[in-house]
């Protein structure tokens, strides 16, 4: 069966593949579309296999709250520039909705799972490969749910180079829990407040300021003084609520959540790539390796 122009363009609409590639697979199953669909897509997952050693420490986080729902999520890739990718942008939001409506546990869970459109998530992104040309991971992802009486606070910061989501429960003021969205992007705390602090850590915590006094020379009787001062401080780097308002400097965190008569009761922020080791690719040494080759 002779393969026409019309064919590869209506191919080429459905798989996203380039103009050779859906040509080479109409003439490799005798013009049958369906079965060029399959051929792309087998070819579109060998292609993701390649990929599969290459380091995605780029992408971006997104959250969408549908009610009481929310999910935040972070997908990977190799470059920046792929991250501002319309297809990439659009498989995010769709795997978004995969997972806030079907709330897996876990990414495995995830992966595994199967979409609207029929194919599994791995299988969609492993699509999604081909068509784009990089390695895309879903890194990982949180869904919340709240009562009517609670507010979630959403803030992507630098077109989704971090994203925070928070959960204020007892207030419905989802500006005032998004302003506390957007302090956990600046300031990163580790803890709500103090309590979640373990002794363990504070008295690692006293130990290393208790020694830093000696080692200045502070008299032994207000060392312990100091300490505690310091050891106040410490918090303020950590704790969520102990930290100087980033709208109101004047204001704790705690004073502001107090005011909208509701709790913090969970924050999660993700940075892009944050714990991923980047390659660090040398041009030089790369050129200079094609050359010999050569």
């Amino acid at each position: 069966m002779a393969v026409t122009a019309q064919m590869v363009k209506e191919l080429r609409e459905k798989t996203g593949a380039g103009m050779m590639d859906c040509k080479k697979a109409l003439v490799e199953v005798n013009g049958d579309i369906d079965a060029a669909v399959d051929f792309l897509r087998e070819k579109g997952l060998s292609s993701a296999a390649k990929k599969a050693d290459r380091i995605a420490a780029e992408g971006t986080t997104y959250i969408l709250e549908e009610g009481n729902d929310a999910v935040l999520l972070e997908v990977n890739a190799e470059t920046d520039f792929v991250a501002k990718n319309e297809g990439f942008q659009i498989l995010v939001k769709e795997l978004a909705e995969h997972l806030l409506a079907t709330k897996p546990e876990t990414v495995e869970e995830a992966t595994a799972s199967t979409m609207s459109n029929g194919l599994t998530v791995a299988d969609h992104i492993s699509n999604a490969i081909a068509k784009i040309g990089e390695k895309i991971t879903l890194r990982r992802f949180v869904v919340r749910t709240k009562t009517d009486n609670d507010a979630f606070g959403s803030y992507l910061h630098m077109g989704g180079r971090i994203g925070v989501l928070v959960t204020l429960e007892g207030s419905s003021d989802s500006q005032a829990a998004k302003d506390v969205a957007m302090h956990v992007a600046a300031l990163n705390p580790t803890y709500i407040s103090r309590d979640e602090v373990s002794e363990e850590e504070v008295d690692r915590e006293r130990k290393v300021l208790t020694e830093q006094a000696l080692n200045e020379g502070k008299p032994e009787n207000i060392v312990a003084k100091m300490v505690e001062g310091r050891l106040g401080k410490y918090f303020e780097d950590v704790c969520l609520l102990d930290q100087s308002f980033v709208k109101n400097s004047d204001q704790k965190v705690r004073e502001f959540v107090k005011s909208t008569g509701g709790t913090v009761t969970e924050f999660v922020r993700y940075s892009v790539g944050e714990g991923i080791e980047k390659r660090q690719d040398n041009f030089a040494e790369e050129v200079m390796s094609q050359v010999n080759k050569g």
